[in-house]
């Protein structure tokens, strides 16, 4: 067994891995995280095979996000997963990244806490499955970069390399209401390999709130959408649950060091998805 950088070459045996576990990723995700760092991305190599992989992406040296924890079900119990973590720890570690985040399920939330994890709050996976029509949608352009000025305040650190990947992919689902100087929310959206992926999701109140989403689920010609609402914000929940979403599995976000720069949670609905936070 063999730990090792990861490269775009990888990327077809990720995807296969992310397909055994039945997670949303696309490609252009893996390339996200390589395109951020590719000294932050690893792979576990058996027989010339990618068994396991996890990767890291920093946002503005403030804290690091650690995503994309995946091993192969025929090598889960060799300690795959936790060499895995514990490599994507040391790197983040040796760039003296003072807080590290992820978003753990409750199988992995416990080895998370023996490498000195700590519990923030709780973010829930909601599921819309229906019936959509495919026809021609149109909307307005966004100025996104009022959007990034604000995204950063909310968020508590600078993303809009990841914000504007999105943008690129999916200019259809980069939303914001209100004015130029004053925006009251904004949305961002996916398209993932099995739906379409809404997040984040911020809004100063519940009618903006409401507006994006339904302007979301107005534009997406998706049969299925995902969001990963927070439950410290007292709208989202009513708001996907009135949508007919279901409420698929909860996560943990955690973190460890110091966490100086926790953003406003308190304005975020939906997170932009558990391997980007």
């Amino acid at each position: 067994m063999q730990l090792r950088l990861m490269t775009t070459k990888d990327i077809p045996d990720a995807m296969r891995l992310k397909d055994i576990a039945g997670w949303n990723q696309t490609a252009e995700d893996w390339k996200r995280f390589l395109s951020a760092d590719s000294e932050g991305c690893f792979v576990a190599e058996y027989d010339g095979r990618v068994v396991g992989t996890s990767a890291t992406i920093v946002y503005e040296d403030r804290f690091a996000w650690i995503g994309m924890l995946i091993v192969d079900p025929l090598h889960r119990g060799k300690g795959l997963g936790t060499a895995l973590l514990e490599r994507a720890i040391q790197y983040l570690d040796s760039r003296r990244i003072p807080c590290m985040k992820l978003d753990a399920t409750p199988q992995g939330k416990p080895l998370y806490e023996k490498l000195g994890f700590q519990s923030e709050y709780t973010v829930e996976r909601w599921m819309l499955k229906r019936h959509r029509e495919k026809k021609t949608v149109r909307k307005a352009p966004v100025k996104i970069l009022d959007i990034l000025q604000l995204d950063r305040e909310i968020f508590g650190a600078d993303r809009s390399k990841l914000l504007l990947s999105l943008t690129e992919e999916a200019p259809h689902f980069t939303l914001a209401d209100g004015k130029e100087v004053d925006v009251a929310g904004y949305a961002f959206g996916r398209q993932g390999s099995l739906a379409d992926h809404l997040g984040p999701w911020i809004a100063r109140n519940k009618d903006v709130a409401a507006t994006l989403l339904d302007e979301f689920l107005r534009l997406s010609q998706r049969d299925l959408v995902f969001v990963d609402c927070m439950t410290r914000n007292p709208w989202a929940a009513p708001l996907v649950k009135a949508h007919g979403f279901e409420f698929r599995r909860p996560l943990t976000r955690m973190f460890r060091g110091t966490n100086e720069y926790a953003g406003r949670p308190d304005l975020v609905l939906a997170i932009m998805g558990p391997e980007f936070g």
